[in-house]
């Protein structure tokens, strides 16, 4: 692998940079083709490194950043007046071309803020959207987007998630052909609002795009689909719903557990995969999730993500830099859309 550099928001995100840098440490020792950009409160990080560590200080740099975006900062107020944050300052490292990519744990509405201001849409993409991957019942991954970058999407925003959401199953999941749908009330045809059976016309017409139609929510997870679209009302909702559920899970074998025997020993085989889907399914946890269609790589991390999360966050955005997703999304995206002419 070539070498990379990550741009990362050191004080993003609701467990303190200690969480980060840990994270990146990890990263450095596992991948000595990476390096990294802190961008932060100096003292902070320093304070810190010179207590961890010692032989890895000529694969980082730090940039001191005055601001900080907090998690309940509106997005248009720290996209106007933190422009100093350690959140612009890793999406600018990604703009000027002196990192691969960039992770953040911050406010999702103010890096996506930020991120569209500095980095713009691809040219044919009209809003970004938040991408990640989830288990189906044979062990393999769906993506699904959009889990919340934009509310409501029309026919054709609906074509270019479906577009970047093929490329993304193709290039990060490694599935040849993606199999792609829309999230819809039904899988007939006449079901569901007119923007999601005009984007399913659209689809069906594209020689690009291996669609296979609608699907319901209960069949997210029955690898009936490698990729499902949505709008991020739709697709931010599904996702906290299986998250709800699973929290429901696990609290009832909690309390079954405290009645008898049977049922502590029926726990204890349960509960690491309760633990683990909870992971997966819950949208705040999905570290690695990716804000794709910008002219450049931005990765979400949950804000109260653990040392081993923010660590796959960075795995992420190692990935996409290495196959140059924004390059091949830029491409599919002008072939498909040259279909429309």
């Amino acid at each position: 692998m070539r070498h990379l550099t990550l741009a990362l928001d050191i004080m993003g995100g609701d467990n303190g940079p200690h969480i980060i840098l840990s994270a990146a440490l990890k990263a450095l020792n596992e991948f000595p083709q990476l390096n990294f950009v802190f961008c932060g409160d100096e003292g902070v990080i320093t304070s810190w490194l010179k207590q961890h560590s010692s032989s890895l200080s000529n694969r980082y740099s730090i940039v001191h950043c005055d601001q900080q975006v907090l998690m309940d900062d509106n997005p248009v107020t720290a996209l106007r007046h933190k422009k100093d944050s350690s959140m612009a300052c890793a999406i600018k490292h990604v703009k000027n071309g002196q990192a691969d990519a960039c992770v953040s744990a911050g406010n999702t509405g103010a890096l996506l803020a930020i991120a569209c201001s500095q980095l713009k849409t691809l040219a044919g993409v009209n809003r970004p959207a938040l991408v990640s991957s989830l288990p189906t019942a044979k062990g393999q991954k769906a993506y699904l987007l959009d889990l919340g970058a934009t509310v409501q999407s029309d026919a054709q925003t609906l074509l270019q998630n479906a577009v970047m959401g093929s490329v993304l199953a193709q290039e990060i999941g490694g599935i040849e052909r993606p199999r792609v749908a829309i999230l819809n009330v039904g899988e007939e045809q006449i079901k569901g609002p007119a923007s999601i059976k005009q984007a399913s016309r659209l689809l069906a017409d594209s020689e690009h795009i291996n669609y296979i139609g609608f699907v319901e929510g209960d069949d997210i997870f029955n690898d009936i689909a490698d990729v499902i679209v949505t709008d991020g009302f739709s697709g931010n909702i599904a996702l906290k719903s299986c998250e709800g559920l699973v929290k429901l899970l696990i609290e009832q074998i909690k309390r079954d557990a405290r009645r008898n025997f049977l049922s502590k020993i029926m726990a204890k085989l349960a509960m690491p995969l309760l633990r683990r889907l909870y992971l997966r399914v819950n949208p705040d946890q999905y570290n690695g999730a990716s804000l794709i269609g910008l002219r450049g790589i931005v990765i979400k991390s949950h804000g109260n993500a653990s040392k081993d999360a923010f660590y796959y966050a960075i795995v992420q955005a190692m990935k996409e830099a290495k196959m140059r997703v924004p390059d091949k999304i830029k491409t599919k995206i002008e072939t498909v859309l040259l279909e429309q002419l």
